[in-house]
């Protein structure tokens, strides 16, 4: 079960309108900075985090007491420098890092649980520029994103396109596939399966399904690595064992792998939230969202007359978001006339890459920011 250290949030003056055409009232948006504003505020930077993150891009998280997850990439020196840049990253509605979210409290002072509204990836960015305007920043130097993050970054530029000077989005898509959809929907199966899901209302009874969100993760984190990086690390190596136990141990490492990242996962995310926020990602379709129903419904119409410059990145070993999937973003930003550059980089991590070491990731984000 998630804990529930304080912190840092603000309350947002005015309801948030959704997507789904309910209104989400007294919306939190939890968030961290690193580095010193400008006076003229024109130093701003926005990272947007992937699915499982949170705002402690690069400080000790106050559930697990590990290291940010950007923290290679975000710090004095470092490619996103805090000596010159003021980054601000903010947990999103529906996750369970202390912005609203099916874990937080309701008028009533009981948990939202499956009571909270159905959310999507856009309105995850009205969110966030509802906290871009409590902090008074008109517009960003550069909004950023991996995954997920970089599905927020893409539907910033597109839905305010004055809000930020430079777009980053790094191994992403612009909507989700049918097979996204249908290794989500595995994990969300798996945690109502759980008995201890209640229907979403479990958050009084001290018996969190834990054992569904474990094999959610377990499912999703097959699709952040990739096969020859699986290969390389486990191989068909046996764990802590000279032979085969003809049982259902963990005779395998990457079995044990596995069991160790879907138990660790459930002492700092709840499951509703894995519900919410996956759902979110399902939904998300940039030329579909922009079109509302009455556009042409082509991506490069969601893009016409940004004023922004673009970058995307991808990896070769990608195969949740191949490189295929940027290439269709950057066609319709060349499309819309719009300033973009684009790279694929070599990696064996698979979709991970981007969160793990690599230099050359570190010198187009350096070179891209600055």
């Amino acid at each position: 079960m998630v804990s529930n250290p304080a912190f840092r949030a603000v309350t947002l003056p005015d309801a948030l309108p959704l997507d789904s055409g309910e209104v989400l009232e007294n919306v939190s948006i939890a968030y961290e900075t690193y580095g010193e504003l400008a006076d003229d505020k024109g130093n701003a930077i926005l990272l947007c985090h992937a699915l499982t993150g949170d705002q402690f891009v690069a400080s000790e998280h106050p559930v697990t007491g590990k290291p940010g997850w950007w923290e290679r990439m975000v710090g004095p020196g470092l490619p996103i420098d805090t000596n010159r840049y003021h980054v601000i990253c903010a947990n999103v509605i529906g996750s369970c890092m202390g912005s609203s979210g099916p874990a937080a409290h309701a008028s009533d002072g009981k948990p939202y649980a499956m009571r909270f509204p159905v959310i999507t990836i856009r309105d995850m960015v009205r969110g966030l520029v509802g906290l871009l305007d409590h902090l008074g920043i008109a517009q960003l130097h550069a909004v950023v994103g991996g995954s997920m993050g970089g599905m927020q970054a893409l539907s910033l530029a597109a839905n305010f396109p004055d809000r930020a000077a430079r777009v980053l989005a790094i191994a992403t898509t612009a909507r989700h596939s049918a097979q996204n959809i249908a290794f989500h929907e595995v994990g969300r199966q798996a945690i109502m399966a759980d008995p201890n899901w209640a229907d979403g209302d479990y958050y009084a009874s001290g018996s969190t399904p834990d054992s569904g969100l474990a094999v959610a993760r377990m499912a999703a984190h097959i699709t952040y690595l990739s096969e020859a990086g699986l290969t390389d690390k486990f191989g068909r190596r046996l764990q802590d064992r000279q032979s085969k136990s003809f049982g259902f141990d963990a005779d395998f490492q990457v079995e044990s792998y596995l069991r160790y990242q879907g138990s660790g996962f459930t002492r700092r995310f709840d499951a509703n939230s894995y519900l919410y926020i996956t759902r979110a990602m399902d939904y998300f379709d940039l030329a579909e969202e922009c079109s509302d129903g009455k556009g042409s419904g082509l991506l490069a119409d969601a893009f016409a007359g940004t004023p922004a410059r673009f970058c995307l990145v991808s990896f070769d070993s990608d195969w949740l978001y191949p490189t295929s999937e940027s290439r269709h973003v950057v066609h319709a930003l060349n499309a819309a006339g719009a300033p973009v550059s684009f790279v694929e980089l070599s990696a064996p991590y698979g979709h991970d890459s981007f969160l793990l070491e690599s230099p050359e990731l570190d010198r187009v984000v350096k070179g891209f920011i600055e």
